[in-house]
């Protein structure tokens, strides 16, 4: 019979580590076994408690919502090639920058850690202490935020570390001074879209399908990051700092996994459940997340998508032109993407 209810501490236990975790001179979670393969932070029970989870759902008949890479509808901006082109002619601060970024935006995910979720048992019908939603605030959320951004009680590192060790493997520590990061990601506040329900839980909902989507385009990410620095024209004279970088973006990518592995079992339960609403009545879980999640998805990979590609086309443009021969190296920097979308 599977486990289903678990408490926080096994919730936010990790492996006992052969091998502590140690690169580019960070000090960062998670750890290594006796084989020396990486094992993510906190996961001796929470992947089997999520797996679990998502046998309940499959064994009940409910849908799994969709949160594959197959959402995405365009990859990187800019695009592996123009990455390459940039590196080649001496804008290898544009990378630096990208990955800092990438850091700190990770860093920006504790907040999962002391920001609790409202009691969803209160507007759901069915017992849920057997669920992934039963078990937010107890070790899920506060597992989710310490990968992202540590736990300020230690001096170990998490998510965004590593990125910057990723960065330190390829450049060095302190390469170039740090760029300033989008205020924001998610999708902005539309006002209330699901006034059936509390004003608590809605914000909440909204909170873990922006979360969610926002972890579907990281596999973009991932793969753009991985073949710009596993080009054989790019970084050549790096190969230790190479190799590292490319182990720490996946296992970066592996402790990602246990978050949207959580995320898509938990909001594929408050789908297939009954829903308590304001007025006393009832409604279908279905009825209320999917015209929100479609939507949301919509945002996520086309509107989120080509907004961020001209603020950084803009940014980028304005770096090239100010270099010798600007417009020739911008206009060669454009066709890379114009051939691009021809042979798509």
């Amino acid at each position: 019979m599977l486990k289903l209810v678990y408490s926080a501490d096994e919730l936010m236990a990790s492996h006992p580590f052969a091998q502590f975790h140690e690169a580019a001179g960070h000090k960062l979670h998670g750890g290594f076994d006796n084989d020396g393969a990486y094992t993510p932070p906190r996961s001796l029970h929470r992947w089997p408690a999520i797996h679990a989870w998502q046998a309940e759902v499959e064994r009940k008949g409910l849908p799994l919502i969709d949160c594959s890479p197959d959402l995405l509808k365009m990859g990187n901006y800019p695009s592996t090639d123009q990455q390459r082109f940039l590196l080649r002619n001496g804008f290898a601060q544009t990378l630096w920058n990208s990955l800092t970024i990438a850091g700190i935006i990770e860093g920006r995910g504790k907040l999962l850690a002391d920001f609790p979720a409202p009691n969803f048992q209160e507007i759901i019908v069915e017992d849920i202490s057997e669920m992934c939603l039963g078990h937010l605030n107890k070790g899920l959320l506060v597992a989710h935020g310490w990968d992202e951004g540590g736990n300020p009680a230690t001096d170990i590192g998490a998510h965004d570390e590593m990125w910057f060790a990723v960065r330190d493997a390829l450049f060095g520590e302190g390469a170039y001074p740090l760029p300033e990061p989008p205020e924001r990601i998610g999708r902005p506040e539309q006002g209330r879209l699901m006034p059936q329900i509390p004003q608590a839980h809605e914000e909440y909902l909204l909170l873990l399908m922006n979360l969610t989507m926002i972890e579907v385009r990281a596999e973009a990410t991932f793969r753009f990051y991985e073949s710009v620095v596993n080009a054989t024209d790019t970084f050549a004279d790096n190969p230790e700092g190479v190799q590292l970088a490319a182990e720490l973006i996946d296992r970066i990518r592996q402790d990602e996994n246990i978050h949207v592995a959580s995320l898509r079992v938990m909001l594929s339960e408050f789908r297939g459940l009954t829903i308590k609403t304001n007025d006393g009545g009832t409604m279908a879980g279905k009825d209320l997340f999917d015209p929100i999640w479609a939507p949301m998805i919509e945002w996520h990979v086309t509107t989120a998508f080509q907004a961020s590609r001209e603020q950084t086309r803009d940014t980028l443009r304005e770096q090239i032109l100010a270099a010798p021969d600007g417009e020739k190296l911008f206009a060669e920097f454009e066709a890379l993407e114009q051939r691009q979308m021809a042979a798509e």
